[in-house]
């Protein structure tokens, strides 16, 4: 579903620490370090500062191929001494087979390591969970943009929005907003990043990159960006590989 999803660190290099020791007992490890960004599969973080605030109040779920690795994944971080956000176990809630155990980044995000059996069958981010200051505002948002992202609105209800595409899926609910998320949807049609961008700004949004080439990330990085109804950075991208 995402091409990529990165955040931003209060501590660049504590957060390093904290997703290489939490990711590791899925089988997961770190893919790149540049000048600028780090990254595992489709998650990346960098680092925050006066201009670029840190990412807050962002929820992550992990894909594990097990309950056992669920419960690594928990063990792995309270025993370095990361905070608990919930001891693993089911969560009928969200599913007959769920089964989550949640830790809080050094920043307060909350990871989730989750088996269920609706699982990602590729990636590594599962699902993302957004707060909202108006969600009938990202619900329009979402709507207009989701034919061009790859995107299915799967449920609106008065307190969540749920989207999902391929595989993995993408919440709003209202609360406290998230704040500083950059979401990245890939397409392989030029003519979706534009149709992206014409659709958020027609319905008001901010443009926050017009569609065209950014050879800085690599020859053929063809995307557009915009700016949802909390100010997150949401993008699709022709990789043009």
């Amino acid at each position: 579903m995402f091409d990529h999803l990165t955040i931003r660190a209060t501590d660049r290099s504590a957060s390093e620490r904290f997703y290489d020791t939490v990711l590791a007992p899925l089988g997961v490890e770190r893919t790149f370090r540049t000048g600028g960004f780090t990254g595992w599969q489709e998650f990346s973080l960098t680092g925050a500062d006066e201009s670029s605030p840190p990412t807050r109040r962002l929820h992550l779920g992990f894909g594990a191929s097990s309950r056992d690795l669920v419960d690594e994944f928990w063990r792995a971080g309270t025993e370095a001494g990361y905070a608990d956000d919930g001891r693993p176990g089911p969560r009928p809630q969200y599913g007959g087979d769920y089964y989550g155990g949640f830790l809080l980044d050094p920043d307060g995000n909350s990871a989730e390591a989750v088996h269920h059996g609706g699982l990602r069958r590729s990636g590594l981010v599962d699902h993302v969970w957004i707060r909202v200051a108006d969600l009938a505002a990202s619900t329009r948002f979402y709507e207009a943009i989701a034919p061009h992202a790859g995107l299915e609105v799967r449920g609106v209800r008065p307190d969540r929005l749920r989207l999902t595409g391929a595989d993995g899926s993408l919440s709003f609910l209202q609360g406290t907003p998230t704040e500083h998320v950059h979401l990245a949807f890939a397409t392989d049609d030029d003519g979706d990043v534009h149709r992206f961008h014409e659709a958020a700004v027609g319905a008001g949004s901010r443009s926050n990159g017009p569609p065209g080439e950014r050879p800085e990330y690599h020859p053929g990085y063809y995307a557009a960006f915009v700016l949802d109804p909390d100010g997150n950075n949401v993008e699709v991208v022709n990789h043009h590989r």
